[in-house]
C-alpha cells in the first residue's frame, strides 16, 4: 500500500507515453492529395435528377458532363465582400465557389496568402455549394442545373446589399435565389419559385456541397475531419475513410445540419429547423481516377399552383470554426447541437469550460500564454483540497520512513505480517497511502482536456506568448540541438527538444526529488521513476507549447505548494511532540 501513490503516478505517466507515441509517431499520416487537371474531371453528380412520380424526392448520381459542357464556362460573377470573407458566386450554375478567409493566413508569414475555403469547378480540388430544385414529372431542363446561366440584380454581395439570382425556363416558371450574408460566416438563402406556366407543378428544394479530391487531414484520432451532421438530434461523424469503407450515409431528419469539417474551417448546410427532410446524404463518389465527396439534403415535394409562388429558407455556414460565432448562431437560430461542430471530444463538459476560462482571461490580458498561466493558478486553487490532503500525507510518510524500513527488516520474510503491521503504522502516523493519487486524477483529465482545447480551437492558432514562442498551438521551436537556431538545420522529429519541454523536465525532476520515496520501493521501480522526467521531456517536446507551458507552470506551483505544506506539517508535528 505504501507504493500506491508511486504506482498510480507511474501508470498515469506511462499512459501518457503510450498516447504520445500513438498520437505523434504512429498516428500522423498525410493523405495523398489528388491534383488531377480539370479538363476531364467529372461534375461528381452534382446535377439532381427529377425523381419518379411515385417516389419521394431524392438526389441521384448522374453521368459526368463532357469536357465542353457549359457547366465549365464562365457566365459572370457576383463578388462577395465582408469583414471576414471575400470571394464570388458563379452565375454559371449559381455556385458559391470562391471563398477566402480575410483574417486567417496559411502561415504566420506576413506574405502568406489567406486560407481559401471554396474553389471553382474548373480548378483542382474544387469545393463549392449549390442550391436548387427538382420538379416532379418534368425533364431535367425544367429546373436550373449546373450549366444554367443566371442573372443577378447586383454585382456585389455584402452585409448591407443582398443579391437575387434569377432564371426563367421555357414554361415561364421563374426560379430565384435571394442571398444575404452577415459580417461573419452565415449566408441566408431564400429559394423562390414563381409559377406563370398556367398549370400546377410540384418542386422539391435541395442544398448541396461538393468537394473534389481527398483533402489533407492531420489523421489523428483526437480530431474529426470529414463529413459531419446532426440528424434527429444525434451527432454523426464520418471520416473520409469511413465513407470509403462503410459506404454512404442516408437518413431522414427534422431540422439538424450537415456539412464538411476541417480542423479549423467548415462548410455546413442548415435547412429550416422546423421542416422534415425525407432525404439527407453524406456520400463519396469515384469517377475514374477522381474521388469526390458530397453533402446534400432534399425537402419534400411542395405544390405551386398556376399563378402562385413558393418560398423556402435555409442557411449556409462557410468559414472559420470560431467558438463565439458558432455558439451565437446556435442560440440565435436554434440550431440543435451546432456547438458540436467543434470537436470538443468525450470530455466536452471539461473542454468547453476550460476554453471559456482561457478565452475570458485572454480578453482581459490580450495574451493566451498569460491566460494559460492564470488559468493554472485558478485550477490549483480549485484543487487545493486534494493537494493539501496529498502533501500532508507525504509529510507524515517522510517522517515514518525509518519505521517503515524497520518493519521491512523485521518482517521481510512474512509478507502478510508486514502488511498488517504497515497498515497499523499508517493508521498510527495518519498516513493515507492513496492520498498521493488524489491530485493526479483530476490533473489527468484536465491535461487531456487542455490538450484538446489547444489542438482543436482556432482561437489558439498563431497566438504568441513571449520571445521565441510565436504560436502556442505548435511545438516549441527553440532547441539546443541546433544551438538555438545558430546552426542552419532543423532537427528531425523527437530529437528537437525545445526550451519549454526542458524546463518541464527539470521541474518534474525537482518535484520528484521533493516527494518522499517509500522504503518499500524496489530498485527497479526507483530507476523507472528516476528516468521518467527524461522520457517525458522528449515526449512533451512534440506537444503544443501551450500545453507544455501549462504542465511546467503547474509543476512549479505544485513544488511551491508542496514545500510550504510539508514544512508547515513538519513544524506542527514537531510542536505536537514537544
Amino acid at each position: 500500500m505504501g507504493d500506491s501513490k508511486n504506482f498510480i503516478l507511474f501508470a498515469v505517466l506511462s499512459l501518457g507515453i503510450l498516447i504520445g507515441y500513438q498520437t505523434f509517431y504512429l498516428g500522423p499520416k498525410e493523405a495523398e492529395r489528388q491534383r488531377i487537371e480539370q479538363q476531364q474531371r467529372a461534375l461528381v453528380g452534382e446535377t439532381v435528377q427529377p425523381p419518379a412520380a411515385t417516389a419521394g424526392p431524392a438526389p441521384t448520381n448522374t453521368p459526368a458532363p463532357a469536357p465542353n459542357d457549359p457547366a465549365y464556362e464562365e457566365a459572370g460573377r457576383v463578388t462577395i465582400d465582408t469583414p471576414e470573407l471575400s470571394g464570388s458566386i458563379s452565375l454559371r450554375g449559381a455556385r458559391i465557389d470562391t471563398l477566402l478567409l480575410n483574417n486567417h493566413r496559411v502561415t504566420q508569414d506576413i506574405d502568406s496568402g489567406n486560407i481559401q475555403l471554396l474553389r471553382p469547378l474548373n480548378e483542382a480540388n474544387s469545393y463549392f455549394v449549390r442550391f436548387g430544385w427538382t420538379a416532379k414529372n418534368k425533364d431535367s431542363d425544367f429546373v436550373p442545373g449546373p450549366g444554367t446561366a443566371w442573372t443577378a440584380n447586383g454585382e456585389e454581395l455584402t452585409p448591407a446589399t443582398p443579391v437575387t439570382l434569377s432564371w426563367t425556363n421555357d414554361d415561364a416558371v421563374t426560379f430565384q435565389l435571394r442571398l444575404e450574408i452577415d459580417d461573419q460566416f452565415m449566408f441566408s438563402v431564400d429559394q423562390m419559385v414563381i409559377n406563370n406556366s398556367g398549370e400546377a407543378i410540384e418542386v422539391a428544394p435541395y442544398g448541396l456541397i461538393v468537394r473534389e479530391g481527398l483533402p489533407e487531414t492531420d489523421g489523428l484520432y483526437i480530431l474529426h475531419e470529414g463529413a459531419i451532421g446532426v440528424f434527429n438530434g444525434e451527432l454523426k461523424e464520418l471520416t473520409y475513410s469511413d465513407l470509403e469503407d462503410d459506404g454512404n450515409f442516408e437518413a431522414g431528419t427534422t431540422g439538424g445540419w450537415m456539412g464538411i469539417t476541417d480542423k479549423f474551417w467548415m462548410t455546413v448546410l442548415i435547412p429550416d429547423q422546423q421542416k422534415s427532410l425525407p432525404v439527407t446524404r453524406m456520400a463519396r463518389r469515384v469517377s475514374g481516377p477522381d474521388v469526390s465527396y458530397r453533402i446534400e439534403y432534399t425537402e419534400n415535394w411542395q405544390p405551386v399552383a398556376a399563378g402562385s409562388s413558393l418560398t423556402g429558407s435555409s442557411k449556409l455556414y462557410a468559414g472559420a470554426k470560431i467558438v463565439g460565432a458558432i455558439d451565437d448562431y446556435a442560440e440565435r437560430y436554434q440550431i440543435e447541437l451546432f456547438d458540436r461542430a467543434i470537436d470538443w471530444g468525450w470530455f466536452w463538459f471539461l473542454t468547453k469550460p476550460i476554453f471559456a476560462i482561457i478565452h475570458m482571461l485572454f480578453e482581459a490580458t490580450g495574451n493566451f500564454g498569460v491566460s494559460i498561466l492564470l488559468m493554472t493558478v485558478i485550477l490549483k486553487i480549485g484543487l487545493f483540497w486534494f493537494a493539501n490532503k496529498s502533501y500532508v500525507s507525504m509529510a507524515h510518510m517522510k517522517r515514518a520512513q525509518p519505521k517503515i524500513k524497520a518493519l521491512q527488516e523485521r518482517y521481510g520474510d512474512d509478507k502478510a505480517k508486514m502488511q498488517q503491521e504497515m497498515m497499523a503504522l499508517y493508521k498510527k502516523e495518519k498516513i493515507n497511502p492513496m492520498a498521493g493519487c488524489l491530485p493526479m486524477i483530476p490533473q489527468m483529465f484536465i491535461f487531456f482536456a487542455l490538450y484538446k482545447v489547444l489542438y482543436v480551437t482556432i482561437e489558439m492558432r498563431h497566438q504568441p506568448f513571449v520571445g521565441w514562442i510565436k504560436d502556442l498551438s505548435v511545438a516549441d521551436p527553440l532547441t539546443p540541438v541546433n544551438l538555438f537556431g545558430l546552426l542552419p538545420f532543423d532537427p528531425p522529429g523527437i530529437v528537437a527538444v525545445g526550451v519549454l519541454p526542458i524546463l518541464m523536465g527539470v521541474s518534474m525532476w525537482l518535484q520528484q526529488k521533493l516527494n518522499p520515496q517509500s522504503a518499500a520501493m524496489d530498485p527497479t521501480q526507483q530507476k523507472v521513476m528516476s528516468v521518467l522526467p527524461i522520457v517525458f521531456t522528449f515526449v512533451m517536446a512534440q506537444f503544443s507549447a501551450g500545453l507544455v507551458l501549462y504542465w511546467t507552470w503547474n509543476n512549479i506551483l505544485s513544488i511551491g505548494q508542496q514545500w510550504v505544506i510539508m514544512r508547515r506539517e513538519d513544524a506542527r508535528m514537531d510542536e505536537a511532540k514537544a
